[in-house]
């Protein structure tokens, strides 16, 4: 007789979850499955072990893992407890992307929204990235009219996914190249941009509205 799988009510809800990640009911994952008929609905409702051989197709048949399965890091199904949202006052979004990184920019382009990753850095609590000279932005700073902002969105974030927590901030403000003056202390000894030497204008945002969010694992 063939071993089972260790009794777990987390089974079925996993099974549950890959099912209706791929969009299959009950019926179409027993037949892609090949148990028998009707399989699949007492394993998602009852919290009983499996064979071996069932469990291996059935991960076969979710496109996931046996671990996944009896006892992966996976989000919960529909109907559990979801993440909860927190959000974040300014001064604690500022000290979230204190450090720098890798967000993203957008802002309206010729042809459409545009979105950009760029490496950035806080300097003086303003926004400081660098982009491509003669790119999109560039070409929309240049193109502005004298005296007038163009607005922009920064986003920045961390997900861990398998413990589905992290946090997401965005700020939202006018735009202008780096003066003279600043650029020193952005481009000075220990300031690191990740991207390549390709990216040589200096932009900084000058934060207007500061929000963000925390995901909280349930």
């Amino acid at each position: 007789m063939s071993e089972t799988t260790p009794e777990s009510g987390d089974l079925g809800p996993r099974v549950a979850f890959h099912r209706e990640r791929l969009g299959l009911t009950r019926e179409e994952l027993d037949k892609r499955t090949g148990i028998p008929p009707g399989s699949v609905d007492y394993i998602e409702e009852n919290p009983v072990g499996v064979t071996e051989g069932a469990l291996s197709h059935l991960a076969d048949a979710l496109e996931t893992t046996r671990g996944d399965l009896i006892a992966g890091d996976v989000p919960q199904p529909p109907g559990h407890d979801r993440p909860a949202s927190q959000e974040l006052d300014p001064a604690e979004c500022m000290h979230l992307i204190a450090p720098g990184g890798t967000g993203r920019i957008a802002f309206a382009d010729v042809p459409g929204p545009t979105v950009l990753p760029v490496d950035y850095m806080v300097h003086d609590g303003a926004v400081v990235f660098r982009t491509q000279a003669g790119g999109p932005m560039d070409q929309d700073l240049r193109d502005g009219l004298q005296d007038a902002d163009i607005t922009i969105g920064f986003e920045v974030d961390q997900i861990d996914e398998a413990e589905q927590e992290g946090w997401s901030v965005l700020i939202q403000g006018p735009v202008h190249p780096v003066t003279e003056e600043e650029l020193p202390a952005v481009t000075g000894p220990g300031v690191d941009f990740r991207a390549g030497d390709e990216r040589e204008l200096y932009v900084r945002i000058a934060a207007q509205r500061i929000t963000g969010h925390r995901i909280i694992g349930s």
